[in-house]
């Protein structure tokens, strides 16, 4: 079996072993300790990585953002969220500060599942002074009808979880900001469209690596080093 059968067949296998259910998440992050990152003297952002019960299996919250001059992440899939402001008194509190602003989501009675990771931005898309904190939520109850900023938010939708391991949609994805590069991704609606990549396919991999449902390993040592470059 050649190296793209043994990639299809090994990401078949945990696409079966994929979690099923919130309670599993929560049994398995409490033994995940968050990658932190020193935030002294830099800018921070925050997002929310939101989940939902369905009868199908959990259910991940993307939105897709505005199509925006200057703005590095213009049109991109993203988790909702955005910078921290002088009231915030933490990222987890611009997290949902943001969730609420982009969306119309209150995050007050969900459950708080715990802290994924820091990270910082890449220097290729001059993102190296800002460091991203992403938490992670359950929904409790229905939250009905979304209420989009559309300034800043073009669409969102719920995406099944146990699909985020589908081979059929992990892609590779190009940018005209890093030419000839392709980076991992993963399509969660139309094709072109709503590709998470990144920043936020960064997040998406050590969420699933938390929750023991991983990722494969898509990049290369070389690849990650060169993502990073500025």
């Amino acid at each position: 079996m050649g190296l793209e059968g043994r990639f299809h067949w090994g990401i078949l296998s945990r696409y079966a072993r994929a979690v099923k259910s919130v309670e599993q998440i929560r049994r398995r992050f409490e033994r995940f300790e968050p990658e932190r990152v020193p935030t002294a003297g830099l800018n921070r952002a925050a997002v929310a990585v939101v989940l939902r019960d369905h009868p199908s299996g959990p259910e991940l919250l993307f939105i897709e953002r505005a199509t925006r001059d200057g703005d590095p992440w213009s049109g991109h899939m993203a988790f909702p969220g955005g910078r921290l402001e002088e009231l915030d008194g933490s990222s987890r509190a611009a997290a949902e500060r943001e969730t609420l602003e982009e969306v119309g989501l209150s995050l007050a009675g969900a459950e708080y599942v715990g802290h994924l990771a820091d990270l910082q931005g890449s220097p290729r898309f001059r993102q190296n002074r800002l460091v991203v904190s992403a938490h992670v939520y359950h929904l409790l109850d229905d939250p009905g009808p979304v209420a989009l900023e559309l300034s800043e938010v073009r669409s969102c939708f719920w995406f099944p979880l146990p699909q985020i391991l589908d081979p059929e949609r992990h892609v590779d994805y190009r940018t005209p900001q890093t030419g000839e590069m392709s980076f991992p991704g993963i399509l969660v609606g139309e094709p072109e469209r709503h590709v998470v990549w990144g920043l936020t396919y960064r997040f998406l991999d050590i969420f699933m690596g938390a929750i023991e449902s991983p990722l494969p390993d898509r990049w290369s040592s070389s690849d990650k080093a060169a993502f990073r470059e500025s």
